[in-house]
């Protein structure tokens, strides 16, 4: 297999293979290309990955996540919901899984509202987001939109 010039690495305690089949069960076009004592290889939407079973010495933090860009509101609740089985909600659309790993799950509504020409608006947007844990759409756009 070749391996691409960028490949996360995750390090792991002991659970990386554990790690690797809930992840696949949640992101289509995935799966786990191989597993060893020490270390397990997984696609999760064609990205590869690599995963370390090496001890408790490092635990992850949001100081790295992983962004989900979503289309709507019902990819947003998919990945929200499954993510966070074990885990715990932050704020601003992101959690922590049950492995520790921090994802940011943004639907699409978040940067054209913020990106949007109504400056204003767009500021509204960002206020309502910091508000929020998990981001909803209906509610980012009315506040783009002042209502």
């Amino acid at each position: 297999m070749k391996v691409k010039r960028i490949t996360p690495f995750l390090w792991y305690d002991g659970n990386a293979l554990e790690a690797a089949k809930f992840y696949c069960k949640i992101f289509k076009k995935s799966k786990v290309l191989g597993a060893s004592a020490m270390s397990v290889s997984f696609k999760l939407e064609d990205q590869l990955f690599y995963a370390l079973n090496g001890g408790p010495n490092f635990k992850f933090n949001p100081a790295v996540s992983f962004f989900i860009s979503c289309k709507n509101q019902k990819e947003v609740d998919y990945y929200w919901d499954r993510l966070l089985k074990g885990g715990q909600p932050s704020q601003c659309g992101w959690l922590t899984d049950k492995f520790g790993l921090s994802w940011q799950v943004v639907p699409d509504a978040l940067f054209e509202c913020l990106n949007g020409k109504d400056k204003k608006g767009s500021q509204r947007a960002m206020d309502a987001m910091m508000r929020m844990v998990k981001l909803d759409v209906k509610k980012l756009k009315a506040a783009y939109k002042g209502k």
